[in-house]
């Protein structure tokens, strides 16, 4: 995690970063003249807990997209590290190559053993482009599948973690079937035999996140956003500028709390005061409490109970009137 002379600060969380300069200010001055400065630094550090909540309370939607994409929000690694034992990653699809923006295996979690799979974006220049900025190509989302069937023939639960600004839209990836892959990816989700948990803990994006995000829940963290088309892209289509992209974050209802009132979602998973980048191992202690007794829940029902609520849970999905 970032040391505080090491943070990024977005411009709505500036106010934060004034504090932890004064603090680191009077460490320095406490340093040279031996005065006793603790009260005052601890009233300080008091101040920067209830200024993370006073920001994270009153987020815009737009907002809450830029928390999402925060330079130092933990990525699928972080949390599988955090919050799993013994994790194995696989690697592969079988076919063409290995995507390193899809990345999964096996790993214990709370004692029992579950597949994990989930995009990864890189932690520095030099890993966005190995990791393609978490945008994996059709055999990144066939090596998700892969893992899923392997999850399933030994019966063990599966959980995605989805972070992602979409899949790769380049023309090599069309090439080889990207609508394809993420297509078979929903119809085989569907139908998997064992429990699966998708929650996003970043950018949920178009297809790119709906590739892994077909399960019996779907959960979505607090400063996350899920929807069709990235607030950029929009306001470009709409308007043929980025200038709106405010606008069109607040329009595409892409928060989870409209999407747990549209019903697209299960529930809302909180985040440590002032979004999971504040505490990396808090953020994934939190989510860990929320999967163990959701998989308990799920395993409770047989294969055929899960399945068949799956395909009627999304079929009920979305709003229509016939006139």
């Amino acid at each position: 995690m970032p040391t505080d002379a090491n943070r990024q600060f977005l411009d709505f969380e500036r106010p934060i970063k004034d504090l932890i300069d004064e603090i680191a200010s009077m460490k320095h001055r406490q340093e040279k003249t031996k005065l006793d400065l603790s009260d005052t630094i601890q009233k300080l550090e008091q101040g920067i807990l209830d200024k993370r909540k006073e920001i994270t309370e009153n987020l815009s939607s737009w907002q809450r997209v830029q928390l999402s994409r925060h330079p130092d929000r933990p990525y699928t690694l972080k949390y599988i590290t955090n919050m799993t034992d013994n994790f194995i990653e696989l690697y592969g699809d079988r076919n063409v190559k290995d995507d390193k923006a899809m990345v999964g295996g096996f790993a214990s979690l709370g004692g029992e053993t579950v597949m994990i799979i989930g995009q990864q974006k890189g932690i520095n220049t030099k890993m966005r482009q190995l990791r393609n900025f978490g945008m994996a190509n059709p055999e990144g989302y066939r090596k998700a599948l892969r893992l899923m069937r392997l999850a399933e023939k030994f019966n063990k639960p599966v959980i995605t973690l989805i972070d992602t600004p979409g899949a790769f839209p380049g023309l090599e990836a069309e090439e080889r079937g990207q609508g394809e892959a993420i297509a078979r990816n929903i119809y085989e989700m569907i139908r998997l035999k064992v429990p699966v948990i998708c929650v996003i803990i970043g950018e949920g994006a178009s297809g790119g996140a709906l590739g892994i995000g077909v399960g019996d829940k779907v959960f979505m963290m607090e400063n996350t956003w899920y929807t069709v088309i990235s607030p950029e892209s929009c306001s470009s289509i709409l308007w043929r500028s980025w200038d709106k992209k405010e606008v069109a974050a607040e329009q595409l209802r892409l928060t989870a709390d409209k999407m747990l009132g549209f019903g697209l979602i299960d529930g809302i998973i909180p985040e440590p005061v002032g979004g999971a980048h504040w505490d990396y191992s808090g953020a994934a202690q939190i989510l860990k409490d929320y999967l163990i007794p959701v998989l308990k829940e799920l395993k409770q029902s047989t294969a055929e109970q899960r399945v068949n609520t799956r395909i009627e849970k999304f079929g009920k999905m979305g709003f229509w009137e016939e006139v």
